[in-house]
Formats: C-alpha cells, sequence, structure tokens
C-alpha cells in the first residue's frame, strides 16, 4: 500500500486546510525525510491572507512551506550523502542545472526554478508542509545531534540574510544598518555579527520586533515611529553606516537609509515593495552602490555549518510551536508583528 501523509494545504484566502495526500515514492537520487519541523515564511502568510501576492495567484490546491527539518526515513539505493536516520534540513530551492544562470554560477536566478510552496508556475510546485517529504537527496544537509530541528528549520531563512550580507561585500569593522525586523531582518542581523560587522543598528516601527533584533546581535536598536530625530543625527557629516541591509520592502525606510549612509557605501535592497522613486541626488552625490539580494544558494549550507558550529544561537527569533491541527492558529499568529516573530508548526507524531 502506498504511503499517506498528512500535509497543510492552502485553497484560497484565509482557507487552509489540513489533509491526507499520497506521500510519493522515492526514485533514483531521492530520499523520505520525515519532517519535524516548520517554519512559516512571509511568503506563506501572503497566500493565506490574500491568495498570493502581486501577479502571482493560486490557481489550484497547494501544499504550503520551505522551511523544513526532520530525520530521512527511507534512500534510494544509489544514494550515499546521507542515510536513514540522519538528521537534515531540507534545501527548498530546485534549480534546473542546465540553464545559462545555472551554468553561470547563479542558480538563485535560475530559468526553470522549482521552490518548494510556490504558484509562480503552473501547475503549482507543491510546499513542504508535510509529515512525509519525497526528495533529491543534494537538497539534504545533515543536522548535528545536539541541535534542536527546530533551529535547523530556521536554515532557509538564514540562508536568505547571509546572502544578503555576501551581497555587501566583506563586514569586517563595518558599521550596518539593518531596516526593517521581521524574521528576515533579525536573521540578517545575525548574519552580519557572524561575518564580522563593528556595529550593527536595527530600525523597526514597532517595538516587539528590536527586543529580538538585540537578542540575535544588535548593538543598538531605533524605534523610527517613536523617535524623530534619529535620520537626522545619524545622517551628520554625510552619514554613518557603511552598509544598509533593507529588508522592510518601504519606501521611507529606504529614503531614510540613505541619508544616513557613508559615502561609497552600500545599499542591499532584500525586502520587497512596490515601485518607489529615489533621491538621485543623494544617491549620485554619495556615489552610492545599491544593489538587490534574492534569496540564496549555497549560503543554505553555510547556514546549517553555523548552527551546528554554535556560531549563532537563533533561539531568540522563535515565538511559539503549534502542532500540524493547529495550522490555522499558527499562522493567524505568525502574522501578528506585535506578537510574533517566528512560528513553527511541529509535524512530528501527525499520522496519516
Amino acid at each position: 500500500m502506498r504511503l499517506r501523509c498528512m500535509c497543510v494545504v492552502i485553497h484560497g484566502p484565509n482557507d487552509l486546510r489540513v489533509e491526507e495526500q499520497d506521500a510519493g515514492e522515492i526514485g533514483p537520487g531521492q530520499v523520505r525525510v520525515d519532517v519535524a519541523m516548520g517554519g512559516i515564511c512571509g511568503s506563506d502568510l501572503h497566500y493565506f491572507r490574500h491568495g498570493g501576492f502581486g501577479a502571482i495567484r493560486l490557481q489550484q490546491p497547494m501544499v504550503l512551506g520551505h522551511e523544513v527539518a526532520g530525520t530521512v526515513a527511507e534512500v534510494a539505493p544509489d544514494v550515499t550523502s546521507v542515510k536513514v536516520g540522519d538528521r537534515v534540513a531540507v534545501n527548498p530551492s530546485r534549480p534546473c542545472g542546465a540553464c545559462r544562470y545555472c551554468l553561470e554560477g547563479l542558480p538563485n536566478q535560475c530559468l526553470d526554478m522549482r521552490f518548494y510552496g510556490s504558484a509562480m508556475r503552473m501547475p503549482h510546485v507543491q510546499g513542504a508542509f508535510r509529515n512525509a517529504l519525497v526528495c533529491d537527496a543534494v537538497q539534504c544537509v545533515k543536522v548535528a545531534d545536539h541541535v534542536p530541528l527546530s533551529l535547523a528549520a530556521l536554515a532557509e531563512p538564514f540562508a536568505v540574510g547571509l546572502h544578503a550580507v555576501s551581497r555587501a561585500g566583506p563586514l569586517i569593522g563595518k558599521r550596518v544598518l539593518v531596516s526593517g525586523c521581521g524574521p528576515i531582518g533579525v536573521l540578517a542581523v545575525a548574519a552580519a555579527r557572524v561575518h564580522g560587522a563593528a556595529e550593527i543598528v536595527a530600525t523597526d516601527v514597532v517595538e516587539a520586533p528590536l527586543a529580538v533584533a538585540s537578542a540575535l546581535g544588535a548593538d543598538r536598536t531605533i524605534n523610527a515611529a517613536a523617535d524623530a530625530g534619529w535620520v537626522e543625527r545619524y545622517g551628520a557629516d554625510k552619514g554613518t553606516f557603511d552598509v544598509m541591509i533593507e529588508c522592510s520592502g518601504n519606501a521611507r525606510a529606504l529614503r531614510d537609509g540613505l541619508d544616513v549612509m557613508r559615502p561609497r557605501g552600500v545599499v542591499v535592497q532584500l525586502g520587497l515593495g512596490g515601485d518607489v522613486s529615489l533621491p538621485q541626488n543623494v544617491v549620485v552625490a554619495k556615489e552610492l552602490s545599491i544593489c538587490g539580494s534574492f534569496r540564496f544558494h549555497a549560503e543554505f549550507a553555510l547556514a546549517v555549518q553555523l548552527i551546528n558550529a554554535g556560531r549563532v544561537d537563533l533561539r531568540p527569533a522563535v515565538t511559539r510551536v503549534f502542532p500540524m491541527r493547529d495550522a490555522n492558529l499558527a499562522f493567524e499568529l505568525a502574522g501578528d508583528r506585535q506578537r510574533a516573530m517566528k512560528v513553527l508548526i511541529d509535524f512530528a507524531n501527525e499520522a496519516a
């Protein structure tokens, strides 16, 4: 009899269901992972609340989730990189490996990407919020025995922060501004800290996330909504910061950030937002460099390595863990910035 599994499936805005599905069979080069923990991402929340974001819309039911970790339960005969019983974090990024960008070493720009839990293509790419996941063995990165799988599930968003930091260049001795302290923002703080930033200042317009940013390595935090003079202070003498990692996607946050950047500073735009206008005079006069940062590639394995080695402690980012049956409650809490940072779903012990 074919294996069945329980999944968290989005059918439309505010229509999230826990359903039983066929778990699938492993093929050559593949493994089956018993998923233990999964983190709710901002994109998951967009599907939950709005049925998508921008031009990307749900056209069929889709299993959500791309931040997961678990234990290998079955391996194909040709798999040697992992074995049954290994604890792993699963990389949700599946580039084709054959398009021009993959061959140029830019797999995150793949023309035929299949990223878990994405409605960017039709049929949609089903996600990893299921208690049994069939995936390629190369997607699995081993997690040390002492690391809770709840923290291993944070490898994916941490990899996003690590990629953004890499886009900024070396951070040793640099003063870094992180704008927007949602889950990606606070993990960008952790990434900047592990990469040797001399000082990290984090800003947000809500107080609660700033406490998490401090716990993950920010030297100073600023509530931009309450401190009207912060831009003037940090903008004196042509600015303070060598690097800004903009995680909010907010036009005002980007504009204020440009004012506090030092000449020849680097601005990394990580947060997604709408079209914004930029003060060209500021960018030109300060000779600022502005670049984007999209997802990750090699940084996923690096994220797991750093977690395994104890170089980062991401526990402050975890707000609460819910059983799979309470997935709707988990999503409701995850969408409340006043009360939650990273909310996880526990997929263990959820039999089909």
